[in-house]
This record gives C-alpha cells, structure tokens and sequence, in this order.
C-alpha cells in the first residue's frame, strides 16, 4: 500500500512513521519542513497549494491528514483557516485527481469546547477556540464531500491531548513544572484530563489504516480511565521519587495571574509558558467519551500510566542522546 503522509515531520507524525515504515508500506512524507528522523522519505510541500498536492499525491493508495496550525497563540489567525480548513480543500481536490479514496484525518476533541460532560462522537459541536473552529469547519467539508463521494472511505480521529517523549506541549511543561517543584495547583485537583500517549495513537492509526477502510466513520481517541490532576501528580512523585507540595491556589487567583501574563505577553512581544488560556485549559474538566474506539478490536499497548512513566522516564531520567523535541500544545 502507498500511504502518503501530509504533516508528518511533528511529533506524531515522526511516531507513526516510525511505526509504519517497518511494515509493508511505501511511506511518503509531504511537508513544509524536513524531517529530523526520516528525511529520506520527505518531500518539502504545502497542503495549501493544490497544484503541489495534486503532483505529490500521485501513485498514492491511502491519505492521512496531519498538517494542522495547533499552537493557543498562532497570527495572524486567518492561519488556523488557511491551513486546517484550506488545506483540507486542497488534498481532497489533489486527492480525486489522483483517484485516491482513502482519507485518515487528523481532527481534536475541541471540536467539543470546554468543560463538556464526556462528550461522545455525537455530541453537538461548540468549540471554544480558532483551533477547534478550524478543525470543526475542516470536518464539515468532509461531511458535505462524503455526501457526493460514497463510495470513498474517510476515518477521522479526533483525539485528546497527545503525549509522549520528544513532546514539548502542555502535557510536558506540567510535568516539568511539577518534577521541578514549580508547579502550582489551581483549583481543588479533582478535574479529570482526558489524555493520550503517543505510542497508542499511532498504534490506532495504524489499526484504521489495516481494519477500517470502508465508509465514514468518526473515533475519539482517549486513553482510559483518566487521571485525576491529583493522580498525575501521585504518579509523578511515585516515577520521578520525589515529594511534590500540595498546596491548592483558588480558580480566581488563578485567572488574575493568567490575565496578568496575558498583559505581560502583549507588552514584550514574548509568547510566554502561562497565559489566561491555558489556566482556564488546567482547570478545565476534559474528560471524552472512548466507548467506540473501546468496542472495536483494538488493543492499546500501553496503558496511560505506562505511557506516562516512559515520558517521565525518557525526559527525566535517562541521560539524552540528542537534543531533538517537537513544540506542540
């Protein structure tokens, strides 16, 4: 099978190349930058441009759709549409040209918004940010592209904050603040985070690209049960072996800090590691429904503690080889 890959010198992308390309594939990678591990199979390309997309995608059986604008902070914000909602255009242009009728797509559960109660794949749609309202426009242009393409087979994900070595993205900067004791519980601690480990996502994409090619279906990823943010700092201290203060600062003081950095961030320039954002995303409940991924055949292979402990392992730990990351949200 010839998978072409849009997007794929990130984090996860790097992962699911890595996973795939000792399988029986021809593996193409199609991106704006190079890749750290797999030049070799990079082509420097944007999603944007159809012209580029329709030369790049021949000979392609099965595409999967990472290129995305992520970051809380990206400007001008007519980025996010551009690329999460433009692009989506142009590889489904690229892609009929081409007679390609397999399409993976990466989408988010911020298609959701925030603080929802465990939302399924059905749940109404009220995302909060441009990120999700990009991701969610982005699906609608599938929806109405199925309606005339019945016969083609398009997966989405939508997966849960996504995790694992390499990463430098909230999930880390928690962990960092917390296993450096510069971390400041806000809030009483019993918000559950609904997350996901790098090595089980592209497992899963792994799973749809061999089992699931027909149709138009729709998966949250989420890796079950969820952690509590008290249970994410019980498994630091137990990993890393150290003590991790307890102290709780309430939900206002919090926000007038967040609000504070905001003016800070405005008046330097700087994109700073806190922000209003991102206290109101802490303090957040987050916690997705995986009852479908769960009734398929898929097995994990790891848990979310174990993804967890191998993070904090790989990060903390063990000595580094190389100093290569990925900044993510």
């Amino acid at each position: 099978m010839n998978v072409t890959l849009i997007g794929a010198s990130g984090f996860v992308g790097t992962r699911l190349l890595d996973l795939l390309k000792g399988e029986d594939y021809s593996l193409k990678n199609i991106d704006l930058l190079p890749s750290h591990f797999f030049n070799d199979l990079t082509t420097i390309g944007d999603v944007r441009n159809v012209e580029q997309m329709k030369e790049m995608l021949k000979g392609s059986d099965l595409v999967v759709l990472l290129a995305a604008q992520h970051r809380d902070d990206v400007t001008p914000i007519s980025l996010y549409y551009d690329t999460n909602v433009g692009g989506m255009k142009s590889t489904l242009e690229a892609m009929e040209c081409n007679g390609i009728k397999r399409l993976v797509f990466f989408s988010s559960v911020a298609v959701y918004g925030l603080n929802k109660e465990n939302p399924n794949e059905e749940h109404p749609k009220d995302p909060f940010n441009h990120y999700g309202k990009s991701k969610w426009e982005a699906e609608q242009v599938l929806q109405e592209w199925y309606k005339t393409h019945q016969d083609w087979n398009i997966d989405i994900i939508r997966p849960t904050v996504i995790f694992g070595e390499r990463n430098r993205g909230n999930v880390y900067n928690l962990l960092h603040q917390i296993s450096g004791g510069k971390f400041l519980m806000v809030g009483s601690g019993c918000n559950k985070k609904s997350m996901a480990y790098v090595g089980n996502i592209v497992a899963f994409v792994k799973y749809m690209i061999d089992n699931v090619n027909q149709g138009y279906n729709v998966f949250n990823y989420i890796d079950k049960p969820d952690f509590t943010m008290n249970e994410l700092v019980g498994l630091v201290e137990k990993v890393l072996n150290k003590k991790i203060p307890k102290v709780h600062f309430p939900y206002w003081i919090g926000m007038c800090g967040g609000y504070c950095f905001d003016l800070l961030a405005k008046l330097t320039g700087k994109k700073l590691s806190i922000s209003s954002v991102r206290v109101k995303k802490f303090c957040a409940t987050t916690e997705y429904d995986a009852t479908k991924v769960q009734s398929t055949d898929f097995k994990a292979p790891f848990s979310l503690g174990e993804g967890l402990s191998r993070t904090l392992e790989f990060e903390f730990i063990k000595p580094k080889t190389d100093d290569v990351v990925f900044k993510s949200e």
